[in-house]
């Protein structure tokens, strides 16, 4: 099994961090211990929206790219941008939930209502893409 691999930086008014999570719970952890180290703390409920950008961004690219290849958390004084990258070039595409609750479709809505902006870019030229999350501090 693969570690995640982290670093983090902070240098002035902003922080980054970036690691290789293998399931949607060590993305989180690396994302609230990201929040935490931020000055000034992040208010609760931007704090609550970037984990569940985080836990969704991270589920669907396990789900439906089979990996994620990178995630990278930015803050500065203005805003948290979420960047998660996977192997497919596939773009995201909302579809009908399923309410029975067994095969979801609730999770890209959720990230398009959360984010301020949301950008899909190709991630590298060997294919895969980048999908980046932004939200007010």
């Amino acid at each position: 099994m693969q570690s995640p691999i982290t670093s983090e930086s902070h240098t002035g008014s902003s922080a980054q961090y970036t690691g290789r999570p293998l399931r949607p719970d060590q993305a989180r952890d690396a994302a609230s211990e990201f929040l935490t180290s931020l000055d000034p703390p992040t208010a609760e409920s931007t704090a609550q929206n970037v984990l569940l950008l985080v836990s969704e961004l991270v589920t669907n690219a396990l789900r439906h790219a089979g990996a994620v290849t990178s995630l990278k958390l930015r803050a500065d004084h203005l805003r948290i941008q979420v960047t998660v990258e996977d192997p497919s070039p596939a773009h995201p595409r909302g579809r009908a939930p399923d309410w029975t609750g067994l095969a979801g479709g609730f999770g890209w809505p959720m990230i398009e209502r959360l984010a301020q902006s949301l950008t899909i870019v190709p991630a590298r030229p060997g294919g895969g893409k980048a999908i980046i999350a932004a939200l007010a501090r």
